[in-house]
């Protein structure tokens, strides 16, 4: 097929789409309400031919990339001949259409995946729960039709295109997007399987316990789209850092906060059929961030490198968002009835109760970054001026917020379910705080003054500390039942109640996030230098010497390199480069920072700029601890899989027993 022919083609797909959610939603909805069984098994199958109709249009927009064809608008305006093949696929989400054609092909994947795999609970609610998600994909197939349209065909067509946005060209971007609109996206699913209770006039809590896995699911692909989204920051924008508090950064941080109570509150429904109120209005709440996050990105009422504004598709979000939130509080207060909880907080002090405040401080913190983020915007309405607030807004709020969340983690584990007793409290807490004592002292008289971070480490001891002593626990029982080498009981005990363990593996990724978070931000060091070839720059033990400046071409790109051997303590440890890259397309050039890495401390160079005679000027930053925030990350992405892993038959056996058990306990 001529290449030229494939818009055509591509917006007949779309236009075919539109028709097959449409009718979807309209079998679904007639048949549940007549009772026709035919007519939902209609919709059943729209739902599948709908995502094999947005597969084959993504598949035809990619092959425009792959195949340079630049007939196509958007193909001509975000990629070139001379890109590698990674970043013409990563082509797809760099603009407006094709990241919403994007939105709209993982959510008719997902509504397949949900519509037609068997689920041990909440089965008699997929009809509604494929509707819904069907109605959702309606709304982004309109945009995709009639207001961003991905097939524009372009002529006379241009030889060459405008090239991929330079800031894009990194590992990281092919990576970051996708995986956020993966956990975006994915967050859908336990919004609709909600709402599909409510429409059922469901008493019961079938709807957490069919989503627990799609919220794991939705929450560790936004989580991993969070990490690669710093690692790009601090890499190439070049300023030292991994999070500014940019609003789009923040529009990916709120359903994750938000997320992260609803999962930890789903516990408590699961286990008592406590706050099932209070579940419905935290997935409602995340549902509608992920839609306020696109919308923030699209509208342009904010400035953010991370955005492409548009007015008018700002102003279909934000009904979308207002009508979708309409219609979910409707439902929830005309079937307040099938909210009524079962149990009651019996003591202050118990599992529920520091569940409860965990979630309390997680919405709170949402809430606080909600309003700093809109405060630009609400300003200017109000007073005619927009007037931003800094990161030393959030981290005053984010920093005895994440403190206390910390401890939380620590202190949840050691307390039982209804209510503790004061021995029970003494046996469980007595080791792990002697441990934190400890460590917090020694760290003191080794120079750890600066109150925040003496108590922010000392409270990440307690946490490894109970989790720890959990572990021993858990394997000194299974060693003295016998029969078992040390890795067979570790193992046993842990695949057995993957949820469990799984959790407490994310709790001590978590620690060693704040770990990295703390170490960075607290003992930070920088300098400013300007030297010529053969001088020396000194930082924190650590001596570089400027060899000169070299420039090359990569592909479009004009790069400009900077060289330097790195000592420490006298002795010879390497050598870093740090570069400016310049291309056509940008006014502004591209920073690739040279990093000297190790589990203390990275050693980050920036290079600022230059003269003639090659007299460069630099910026040394030492960023103590930042490994850890790192590794952190890549712990929280294996505990959330090893959580969410089905369990094998024994081990699923032995986890209905117990949760039997809890309810005939309750």
């Amino acid at each position: 097929m001529n290449l030229a022919n494939l818009n055509g083609l591509g917006t007949v797909l779309l236009v075919v789409g539109f028709f097959v959610a449409f009718w979807a939603v309209a079998a679904y909805v007639v048949g549940l309400r007549t009772r026709n069984g035919s007519l939902m098994a209609s919709g059943r199958g729209a739902v599948l031919a709908l995502a094999f109709v947005l597969t084959m249009t993504v598949l035809i927009l990619w092959g425009q990339f792959i195949g340079s064809d630049f007939s196509n608008r958007y193909v001509a305006e975000h990629s070139s001949t001379d890109l590698s093949l990674g970043y013409k696929i990563s082509g797809l989400w760099a603009g407006n259409e094709g990241s919403l054609l994007l939105w709209a092909w993982l959510l008719a994947l997902y509504a397949a995946v949900v519509t037609f795999i068997r689920h041990e609970e909440g089965q008699e609610l997929l009809p509604f729960v494929s509707t819904i998600l069907s109605a959702i994909n309606l709304f982004f197939l309109f945009i995709v039709n009639f207001l961003s349209r991905p097939f524009v065909a372009l002529s006379p067509v241009p030889p060459e295109g405008m090239g991929l946005n330079p800031l894009l060209q990194d590992p990281g971007m092919v990576i970051h997007p996708p995986m956020l609109y993966l956990g975006y996206v994915g967050f859908a699913v336990p919004f609709a399987f909600a709402m599909a209770s409510l429409l059922a006039n469901q008493r019961g809590g079938a709807w957490i316990k069919a989503t627990r896995r799609w919220t794991l699911v939705a929450w560790l692909f936004l989580s991993i789209g969070i990490i690669f989204g710093a690692e790009w920051a601090y890499v190439v924008l070049g300023w030292g850092g991994y999070w500014g508090w940019d609003p789009v950064e923040n529009a990916s941080f709120l359903p994750w906060l938000t997320g992260t109570a609803f999962f930890h509150s789903m516990m408590i429904q699961e286990r008592r059929g406590m706050l099932k109120g209070w579940n419905m209005a935290l997935i409602i709440i995340t549902f509608m961030l992920t839609i306020f996050g696109t919308y923030l990105t699209r509208s342009g009422v904010v400035a953010s490198v991370h955005a492409f504004g548009d007015n008018v598709l700002g102003m279909w979000f934000l009904i979308f968002m207002l009508t979708s939130l309409a219609a979910a509080l409707y439902l929830i207060i005309s079937r307040r009835h099938l909210l009524r909880e079962e149990h009651q907080f019996e003591a202050v002090v118990s599992k529920e109760s520091s569940f409860l405040l965990n979630n309390l401080i997680l919405v709170g913190l949402a809430f606080a970054v909600f309003f700093g983020t809109l405060y630009p915007l609400t300003s200017g309405w109000l007073t005619g001026n927009k007037v931003a607030v800094g990161p030393e807004y959030y981290n005053a709020i984010a920093a005895p917020m994440g403190t206390l969340l910390i401890l939380l983690i620590g202190i949840c584990p050691l307390i039982p379910w209804r209510r503790a007793s004061v021995r029970n409290l003494m046996e469980n807490f007595l080791y792990p705080f002697a441990v934190a004592a400890v460590i917090t002292v020694v760290l003191f008289f080794a120079g750890i003054r600066k109150l925040p971070a003496l108590a922010a480490f000392g409270i990440i001891a307690f946490v490894l500390a109970t989790i720890a002593m959990e572990f021993f626990r858990g394997v000194r029982v299974r060693l003295k039942s016998g029969g078992e080498s040390l890795p067979t009981a570790v193992w046993s005990m842990m695949s057995r109640n993957r949820r469990r363990w799984g959790g407490y593996t994310v709790h001590i990724a978590v620690t060693l996030i704040v770990l990295g978070i703390v170490g960075s931000s607290s003992y930070q060091v920088s300098k400013t230098y300007t030297v010529g070839i053969g001088q020396t720059m000194s930082l924190g033990g650590y001596t570089l010497t400027y060899k000169g400046l070299q420039q090359t071409r990569q592909g479009q790109a004009e790069v400009v390199l900077a060289d330097l051997d790195v000592s420490h303590g006298g002795k010879a440890v390497g050598k870093l480069r740090s570069q400016k890259e310049f291309y056509p397309n940008s006014e502004e050039p591209t920073t690739r920072v040279g990093i000297r890495g190790s589990y203390k401390e990275d050693l980050y160079v920036i290079l600022n700029g230059w003269e003639q005679d090659q007299t460069a000027n630099f910026k040394l930053v030492i960023n103590p601890l930042m490994a850890w925030m790192w590794i952190g990350w890549y712990i929280l992405a294996v505990g959330t899989v090893f959580a969410a892993w089905p369990a094998g038959r024994a081990a699923a056996a032995v986890q209905h027993q117990g949760s039997a058990a809890m309810a005939q306990s309750d």
